[in-house]
């Protein structure tokens, strides 16, 4: 299987210059470490609050799942809309929902440009999956949520018609530069060795800073050990196509309830991702190397059941953190480091509604973004790091 841009995402057009990495030892209000869509909208929540930011990536913006994803933008949780109201209650499940759909036009105004709101559509796979439709279908008309039955093309199932498709690592490159403006002090190729206090350590560096934010997602169980109980890292993987007319594809679509996904890009592209099933426990893994199993499974479901015959331009994967509950883990794990991630694959709008909800919490006291997603169960852990309950 030729890899014709090995591990690179189709949203990479080589043009970004790299961060510096960090040397030396400086001192700031806070310090973020990590520099995907959470991490960099983390950091606009603290400059509006005056602090002096310092921002920390093991590699270069975006370069996580945030600039290696799908570039679907959703509204609500990982569940469908019917399942989260079962899993989290219809309270909670409707905030969430409505703080996403706001969410979503505040991404678009900050990274002009990337943002085409075309709505979504999940097609079912089955008869089985076409039930579960008609009841996702049932509970967002119930609750007066935009959402339209599907019967066309494509197949059978729903069209969600404020949702959208974009470009998540340009995203991420707009919203560092724009910090960057703003005053914050950003640096790459600098992973975390240690927090110990208010001590930040890095390869070549040190950063002291009064809040240490950890805004990571896949793999944020290595960085925070507390989490360890809470997140585990999968393989996500995808790959894109040369330009092709073969097919339109008018916006993001779910496939298999949500196994498979794919779009296609302005230019002609097909980005496909998918069949994290397929490879099985070999894909709860860190590795963002691209397996011949899940790549084999995704090329066929391109060429049989999309019917696009065009050359395969990328190959790539990236680390995502789940959870057992669908919800991202956010944790005070000591007393002045704040951790938040585990999107389970919803990172794109959640991540961003996340890293607003902990500068609430942290700056502001202010535990309602929090709580939205944990619910009144949430405590911060003690000083002595035993993990946080939710």
């Amino acid at each position: 299987m030729e890899l014709m841009t090995p591990n690179v995402p189709v949203w990479d057009d080589g043009l970004w210059t790299p961060l510096p990495a960090l040397t030396g030892h400086l001192s700031a209000d806070a310090c973020v470490i990590g520099l995907g869509g959470s991490g960099l909208t983390l950091i606009e929540e603290l400059l509006r609050r005056d602090e002096r930011v310092i921002g920390l990536d093991a590699f270069d913006v975006g370069a996580g799942a945030a600039g290696r994803n799908g570039g679907f933008l959703l509204a609500g949780t990982y569940d469908f809309y019917h399942d989260a109201i079962r899993r989290h209650g219809h309270a909670r499940a409707r905030a969430i929902y409505a703080a996403t759909l706001q969410e979503m036009p505040r991404i678009a105004e900050a990274a002009p440009g990337t943002v085409r709101f075309v709505g979504s559509k999940r097609i079912a796979a089955s008869d089985a999956e076409l039930v579960d439709c008609e009841a996702q279908y049932a509970a967002m008309r119930a609750d007066d949520l935009p959402c339209e039955w599907y019967d066309g093309a494509d197949g059978r199932g729903l069209f969600i018609p404020t949702d959208g498709a974009f470009d998540p690592l340009t995203r991420c490159r707009l919203l560092a530069g724009a910090v960057r403006d703003d005053g914050a002090t950003l640096f790459a190729q600098s992973p975390v060795l240690d927090i110990s206090g208010s001590c930040v350590k890095t390869p070549m560096g040190t950063v002291h800073a009064g809040r240490i934010f950890v805004a990571v997602d896949g793999r944020v169980e290595q960085l925070v050990p507390e989490l360890a109980s809470q997140v585990r890292t999968a393989r996500l993987q995808m790959l894109a196509t040369e330009p092709t007319r073969e097919i339109t594809v008018p916006c993001p679509m779910y496939y298999r309830e949500g196994y498979e996904y794919w779009q296609q890009l302005p230019d002609g592209r097909i980005a496909l991702g998918g069949f994290r099933d397929a490879g099985g426990e070999e894909e709860w893994t860190t590795s963002t190397a691209p397996s011949p199993t899940v790549q084999a499974q995704l090329e066929r479901f391109l060429r049989e059941h999309l019917g696009v015959q065009a050359p395969i331009s990328h190959r790539w994967a990236a680390s995502a953190g789940y959870t057992t509950t669908g919800l991202p883990v956010i944790a005070q794990v000591r007393e002045n480091v704040w951790a938040f991630g585990g999107y389970s694959g919803t990172g794109n709008v959640i991540g961003a509604l996340s890293a607003r909800a902990v500068a609430a919490a942290a700056l502001d006291h202010d535990m309602s973004g929090v709580r939205m997603f944990l619910g009144d169960g949430w405590l911060p852990t003690d000083t002595h790091g035993q993990g946080a309950s939710h």
